[in-house]
């Protein structure tokens, strides 16, 4: 019976943390989508719209970060794009691990590490899945052979 509580404690764990990786990307795009979405609301707009309006911000957000990040050769422009998707991706690291960390750890001090350490792997693993996301830059006519050049 033991094994069966540590088993049914660690695996929900595990899908939490596989569900944080994969879609930290999206935290900036998320948070833009609900931002509009609730000031089209307040604004007069029924739900029906303002979950329209929020879903194409939401997209939006994310092929135009995804199409700048991809395009751009400067590489503090790509750093800036990077950084405008990492950093919400980030917090979002730093809160849930510290949400977990506070329900097993005492020790305030190693609550704090193991957030700043959440945070840190969020944000790198946001940072990596928008360059696998973003196509490469394209390549030129004469990428296959060399000796055209």
């Amino acid at each position: 019976m033991i094994v069966i509580g540590i088993l049914l404690g660690v695996v929900p764990l595990g899908v939490l943390c596989w569900v944080l990786f994969t879609l930290a990307v999206y935290a900036l795009p998320f948070f833009a989508a609900v931002t509009a979405g609730i000031y089209i609301h307040h604004n007069g707009a029924g739900p029906v719209s303002a979950i329209g309006v929020a879903a194409i911000v939401g997209i939006v957000t994310l092929i135009a970060g995804q199409l700048i990040f991809s395009s751009v050769r400067s590489p503090f422009v790509r750093l800036g794009v990077a950084m405008l998707f990492t950093a919400p991706a980030a917090i979002a690291g730093y809160h849930a691990t510290h949400g977990i960390a506070a329900m097993t750890i005492p020790s305030e001090i190693w609550q704090q590490v193991f957030a700043v350490i959440g945070s840190i792997t969020v944000g790198a693993t946001a940072w990596t899945r928008l360059a696998m996301l973003s196509p490469g830059p394209a390549a030129s006519g004469n990428a296959e052979r060399p000796y055209l050049r």
